[in-house]
């Protein structure tokens, strides 16, 4: 299985609020192009988002569906990538200190991708990961910075209940 985490600068409610808008998909998840909805409220049990994955010339449309949502805490997912067959990823967040701990844990469940299954297909979705949750940390962080120069001067920020640290 391809797990993989990072630290992320900022807190869970940040990550979480970019997890939870299925407009935002492929601004973090490496190989997709304009997400979504079109199924339910994201990310509530069931709701599905559709996007592109460009492939040269060619863009394929894939779709992928809640299958369990602990809000603000876990987000799994199944993705269907038409003959590639189907995916399970789920995404743990976790306050670590001031900070978020973000996991991710990705296999395949049916078709080609489960029968191909091998250590080379393993490596390339660490890499996939690596650079999925780099964009993912860069922009949150990126948006925590912006919202924290607007602040203004002097303004203290309450600890949120249950976050894993306070900010002042």
């Amino acid at each position: 299985m391809a797990v993989r985490h990072r630290l992320i600068r900022t807190d869970p409610r940040t990550v979480w609020s970019v997890l939870e808008d299925g407009t935002r998909y492929a601004d973090w998840v490496v190989g997709t192009s304009e997400s979504k909805p079109v199924r339910g409220h994201w990310p509530q049990l069931g709701s599905a988002i559709r996007y592109e994955v460009p492939v040269g010339p060619l863009k394929l449309h894939n779709e992928t569906v809640v299958r369990r949502c602990v809000p603000g805490e876990v987000l799994e997912l199944e993705a269907k990538a038409g003959p590639l067959g189907t995916a399970r990823i789920a995404i743990e967040v976790q306050p670590w200190g001031d900070w978020c701990l973000v996991k991710v844990d990705e296999h395949p469940l049916r078709g080609a991708g489960g029968f191909l299954h091998n250590v080379a297909v393993e490596a390339l979705i660490q890499f996939r990961h690596r650079a999925m949750l780099a964009r993912l940390a860069h922009l949150v962080e990126t948006e925590a910075a912006e919202a924290e120069e607007r602040r203004p001067l002097g303004q203290i920020v309450p600890p949120e209940p249950d976050a894993g640290g306070a900010r002042g």
